[in-house]
């Protein structure tokens, strides 16, 4: 049975991310992934936006690894030439109430140290966004854009330059630990045996735990899927900035949020509710909650809206559930030593990949 160092299992943008850091200390690092390349699902299924880290709460793993994420993804595409705009986003107030919940906002970001965050009256905000109905605003300059398909190309790539490996179409059916060793099987009939084994299946990262015979539920640890749909409009023009309204304040997300892409097409989304089915179809019956929602800072038709796309996010939060952190931890007290688990890695995951990527390598002391 042939035998590595690591093997990390998903070539999402996290497990990308994880192979090319560990790759720099390891000499045998091999990434695997059921499908036939990187970034099937949740990773190139988003709205593309670098995160800021105002949102989560003070102390967690979002907001720490968010905000170091935010600095480490733009300078990894300065670096290796991957395409991004740093344009910044305005969180709108559409009442005077709301105008409190913006200074709470801003507090929170500043207590996770993002920098350059203002609260702006409505006169500033028609004046740079005249097409934006609101009170006032939160701007936050640290916000952008980031072509995601480039960075996972380029993590990728230097995962293979640093003479690490990658295996698509290669779907796990069991896995053991045996004698401080984790004997991984593969559909095709190979075996692996590895002495860390890193789990960042995203969507499917519980159905790995269970392989190890990890109760999932038992641990607090069940993965709920929460589809979200996104529509384009090509009737608004000259928007320069993102635009977001408040957060859900179940935290579930993060509201349905105006975006342009790096070819100036303004989205919208994603809206949020749970799914027991992995499907990327659009159901056009929630196009009138999109209208209203969008409705309350910039005014749309219903005809100007057209189907784009469909994610689905792996949430370890519940519907009825409070904020949930990332879980990313050695299962040695589970009795799964250099097992990393890496669990309900949804939003900020994609702003965050490098930095979880340097949280694991020293975790393994590196």
């Amino acid at each position: 049975m042939e035998e590595i160092e690591v093997l990390v299992i998903g070539a999402g943008i996290v497990g990308l991310a994880i192979g090319y850091k560990l790759s720099e200390s390891f000499d045998e690092v091999l990434v695997v992934d059921k499908e036939s390349g990187f970034g099937k699902h949740t990773s190139s299924r988003n709205s593309e936006v670098v995160h800021s880290g105002i949102y989560y709460q003070e102390n967690s793993l979002k907001a720490e690894l968010c905000v170091k994420g935010n600095k480490l993804l733009y300078e990894f595409a300065d670096k290796y030439d991957i395409p991004y705009r740093q344009c910044g986003k305005y969180v709108v107030a559409t009442s005077q109430e709301e105008i409190f919940a913006l200074e709470e906002l801003k507090i929170k970001g500043e207590i996770n140290g993002v920098n350059n965050l203002k609260i702006i009256e409505e006169k500033e905000l028609k004046k740079k966004n005249p097409q934006i109905k609101g009170v006032g605003a939160l701007w936050v300059a640290g916000t952008g854009i980031i072509d995601t398909h480039r960075i996972m190309q380029t993590c990728e790539m230097l995962i293979e330059k640093n003479e690490g490996m990658i295996a698509y179409n290669t779907e796990i059916i069991g896995i053991e630990y045996i004698d401080k060793k984790y004997e991984v099987a593969f559909k095709d009939g190979t075996k692996i045996k590895t002495k860390t084994l890193i789990n960042s299946a995203g969507l499917f990262s519980e159905e790995i735990s269970k392989m190890l015979g990890i109760k999932t539920e038992k641990n607090d640890l069940k993965i709920h899927w929460c589809k979200g749909e996104y529509y384009k409009s090509s009737k608004i023009k000259n928007i320069n900035h993102l635009i977001y309204p408040l957060p859900d304040p179940n935290g579930i997300f993060l509201g349905i949020h105006l975006t342009i892409n790096l070819q100036n097409e303004v989205r919208f989304g994603p809206n949020a509710y749970y799914v027991d089915k992995l499907d990327y179809k659009m159901d056009t019956k929630y196009k009138n909650d999109f209208v209203e929602a969008i409705s309350r800072y910039i005014d749309i038709e219903p005809e100007n809206l057209n189907p784009d796309d469909v994610g689905i996010r792996p949430k370890l939060q519940g519907p009825s559930d409070e904020f949930r952190d990332f879980y990313i931890k050695d299962e040695k007290k589970k009795g799964f030593p250099s097992y990393i688990n890496l669990t309900g890695i949804e939003s900020p995951g994609l702003t965050a990949c490098l930095a979880i990527a340097e949280k694991i390598k020293k975790t393994l002391n590196y």
